[in-house]
């Protein structure tokens, strides 16, 4: 397998309120599923016009000619179009989620033929909701593991996704959930990623499509050995790394940033590259951190403003960013999140490399 570089399609058929905003004004709505939920058949018209300008056909020109690989897709249990469990955050109404979005991921694909780039298709939303944010489909619910149903419809979404893309050869690999909470029983996962992996594999020669498991917000040696390389062929780790939630984070200036992404994160890729011996993916990463300003004036900087320029936070923005391509270089490939925002440039890979903080590449051929 070559190494690959990447970008994630957030915000498209998964909405994150933050990702853009402008969807939700004048809404109480705080995700997809309440925004169907209070909007109604309204909902309708507002994310099909949505989903028909948010990602374009220019878009992948555009994420080819920067020099990109591969797009990660993330997608909701109701991308069928098809009756799906019902959830107490629908409030009475049965199927609530806008149809009409399988078009778009189809679209994808054929936009991907065109320009030359593989597809990882993400179950990013599960049924119930697998860990209690937005980008699982509703925020401050966390139901996935507790139902037997949900488990069950998910592996259901991941086979017919399987089957109707297992001939498209820009097909790279189907990740079978997205971020599933730390609570989650390690058993748990386990048995649901042999499940999806037996599913797959069905459909999916292992030298065609790989599959990918995240790592649930724990640390790998949970995860070494379980996977066997003699029964699970082509299967893939998925980190998500970011400084900018944890506490510790929050207390970081740029330069303990930069130190723990080239030693930290370094070290733990070795240890994960010797330990793991499957493929890590990087599924997610930014450039936005929890920067304080307290520590930088604190050290007395040569600077009048009362915060950083705009000169020395692109210098930031841009050692953070090549501290991070370095460190991932160890993996077998990454997925920026994401490729666009409306509010949050540091956030939008398409910003990162028009602003200069991150390089465009040349494909490898």
């Amino acid at each position: 397998m070559k190494k690959f570089k990447g970008v994630n399609l957030g915000g498209w058929l998964v909405l994150e309120k933050w990702m853009t905003p402008s969807l939700f004004k004048g809404l109480k709505a705080k995700d997809e599923t309440t925004l169907c939920v209070e909007l109604k058949e309204k909902a309708t018209e507002l994310l099909h016009n949505h989903w028909a300008t948010f990602i374009t056909e220019d878009d992948f020109k555009w994420i080819a000619d920067a020099g990109l690989d591969s797009v990660r897709i993330p997608v909701g249990h109701w991308i069928l179009d098809e009756e799906y469990p019902y959830n107490d955050a629908y409030c009475g109404i049965k199927y609530p989620y806008v149809k009409g979005g399988l078009k778009y991921l189809d679209l994808a694909f054929e936009w991907a033929t065109k320009y030359n780039l593989t597809v990882t298709v993400d179950l990013h939303a599960a049924p119930g909701c697998q860990n209690g944010y937005d980008n699982g489909g509703i925020s401050g619910v966390c139901e996935w593991r507790t139902k037997k149903e949900y488990i069950d419809y998910s592996l259901y979404v991941i086979e017919e996704l399987t089957k109707r893309y297992a001939d498209r050869k820009e097909l790279f690999a189907i990740e079978i959930l997205n971020e599933p909470e730390r609570e989650t029983p390690t058993e748990l996962l386990v048995k649901f990623t042999t499940d999806a992996y037996n599913i797959i594999r069905k459909y999916c020669k292992p030298e065609d499509v790989t599959v990918v498991f995240h790592d649930g917000f724990r640390c790998h040696p949970e995860f070494v050995g379980v996977f066997p390389t003699n029964q699970f062929q082509n299967i893939m780790l998925d980190l998500h790394r970011y400084q900018c939630f944890m506490d510790i984070d929050k207390k970081r200036d740029i330069y303990s940033h930069l130190e723990f992404t080239v030693t930290g994160w370094k070290e733990e890729a070795n240890q994960i590259i010797s330990e793991m011996k499957i493929p890590t993916v990087i599924g997610e990463w930014s450039i936005g951190y929890s920067y304080s300003e307290k520590i930088w004036k604190e050290n007395k900087f040569q600077h009048q403003e009362n915060e950083v320029d705009s000169n020395i936070r692109n210098l930031m923005h841009r050692a953070y960013a090549d501290a991070q391509l370095l460190t991932f270089e160890k993996y077998q490939g990454w997925y920026f999140w994401s490729y666009k925002t409306e509010t949050r440039p540091a956030w939008s890979y398409r910003d990162c490399v028009e602003n200069g903080w991150i390089p465009r590449f040349k494909r490898s051929k």
